[in-house]
């Protein structure tokens, strides 16, 4: 079974310092253009989430502790 990543942002607590950014292989995450969140910041988000590879490196960087990642298991197709 082939794996990939599930991310999720607590919005309201992101405060956008682009730590994860920074450190996503992938380059999938960036700051929102057209939310701000009730804090007056602009929360990161996944662009594609169907190329997350759930390494994790977000999660385990972000110093809010904002980053949840799941790990999905895809069936392979033949």
């Amino acid at each position: 079974m082939a794996r990939r990543g599930k991310v999720t942002f607590n919005d309201y607590l992101c405060k956008g310092c682009e730590l994860c950014i920074a450190v996503c292989p992938v380059k999938i995450i960036s700051l929102s253009k057209t939310r701000i969140n009730s804090k007056g910041y602009h929360p990161a988000e996944i662009e594609e989430m169907e190329k997350c590879i759930a390494c994790t490196n977000c999660a385990t960087m972000c110093p809010d502790s904002v980053i949840t990642v799941e790990t999905v298991e895809l069936e392979e197709v033949r």
